[in-house]
């Protein structure tokens, strides 16, 4: 039994143990003394995280440099989940579509509790625009085309509970705080069939989005068609609408839905 002890893991805390994956990840190959003075752990801390890691396969260490990186079960992992995913493979085809009739970027989120996670981003064709989203980035519902569109299907008691738990700050000028004025806002998106994002996130940025659904129950989705305020006018949005009215009926039937109206 006392063998057994002494080849369990040793770490009790998931927070720092996830620090350190979370830094190998952004930075690659990194020092015992680099990760802890960037996390501003005691080194006898890190090592045994890392211990811990390379314990369970996550890590390893390159024996010329003493460098730790992370392994690829990570990537297995990743994979794994990735293909679990199908909403990826089903809706590339429509997005990329989607992409070549606007030409601007287009983004696929899906829900995560009172947030929303960017899985799919495809950029502009026409142009240059740096936008801050990216694959991987988690972001506040409230203030995006995308969130609204998932909002606007939810019901009364979910809606306040995700906008009573969420840090409700002004992004820019334009990002809607109140809480009336963001009800009145979702019964526009459904009277529309689709949500505008007018520069609530980001300044110069205008997005049209629409919620994606499928046999599940809740909405777990959402896609938008983001572009300059100077190339998408009032009657480029007008038009490019349409087509993400068009992409969202076809693509929900795919995904299992009966049909839109």
């Amino acid at each position: 039994m006392s063998g057994e002890k002494d080849t369990k893991n040793p770490v009790q805390s998931a927070e720092r143990i996830f620090q350190v994956m979370e830094m190998l990840a952004e930075n690659g190959e990194m020092g015992l003394m680099e990760i802890s003075i960037a996390l501003g752990l005691h080194k006898s801390t890190v090592h045994r995280l890392l211990m811990s890691l390379v314990y369970m396969g996550y890590a390893k260490q390159d024996e010329a440099s003493q460098k730790y990186m992370l392994s690829y079960k990570i990537v297995n992992m990743a994979g794994k989940v990735l293909e679990r995913m199908d909403i990826l493979q089903i809706a590339k085809p429509y997005l990329e579509k989607l992409s070549d009739l606007s030409g601007e970027a287009v983004h696929l989120v899906q829900r995560e509790g009172n947030q929303i996670l960017y899985i799919h981003k495809i950029e502009a064709k026409v142009g240059t625009i740096r936008m801050v989203s990216h694959v991987g980035m988690i972001h506040p519902m409230y203030c995006s085309g995308v969130g609204k569109a998932i909002m606007a299907t939810l019901p009364e008691r979910e809606l306040k509970k995700i906008w009573n738990e969420s840090v409700i700050e002004k992004k820019t000028e334009k990002t809607i705080t109140d809480y009336d004025e963001m009800v009145k806002a979702l019964e526009e998106v459904r009277a529309n069939g689709y949500a505008l994002d007018d520069e609530e996130n980001e300044k110069g940025v205008r997005c049209i989005a629409a919620c994606l659904y499928g046999y599940q129950k809740d909405v777990r989705y959402a896609f938008s068609v983001s572009g300059p305020t100077s190339r998408m006018t009032r009657e480029r949005v007008k038009e490019i609408a349409a087509d993400v009215k068009k992409v969202q009926k076809e693509l929900s039937k795919e995904l299992g839905f009966p049909g839109l109206d």
